[in-house]
């Protein structure tokens, strides 16, 4: 399993392009794949220690609890990170 988690905040339009980016990708992944990912939406409001970690780079999406990126989330980036995760996951 592949953890995504999305690291955002009500209103916040980057959140909401970050969010479908995440979901454009994932609905372009072979079945296989997008079936072994594990998707979360966490709020900085609902959590001081994320407010405190990520509160002036958000969007954050994490994979498997490592930063991909922030701000800004491209596509490509995001889909060849999760194919080598995927294949490094395959690999063991």
């Amino acid at each position: 399993m592949i953890a995504l988690t999305l690291i955002g905040k009500p209103d916040c339009h980057l959140c909401d392009v970050a969010s479908d980016v995440v979901d454009a990708v994932v609905a372009e992944l072979p079945d296989a794949l997008a079936e072994d990912l594990e998707i979360t939406e966490l709020s900085i409001l609902d959590d001081p220690a994320l407010y405190e970690r990520y509160g002036e780079k958000i969007p954050v999406l994490l994979i498997d609890d490592e930063v991909h990126g922030h701000w800004r989330i491209a596509p490509d980036r995001l889909r060849e990170a999760l194919t080598a995760k995927a294949a490094e996951g395959a690999g063991r």
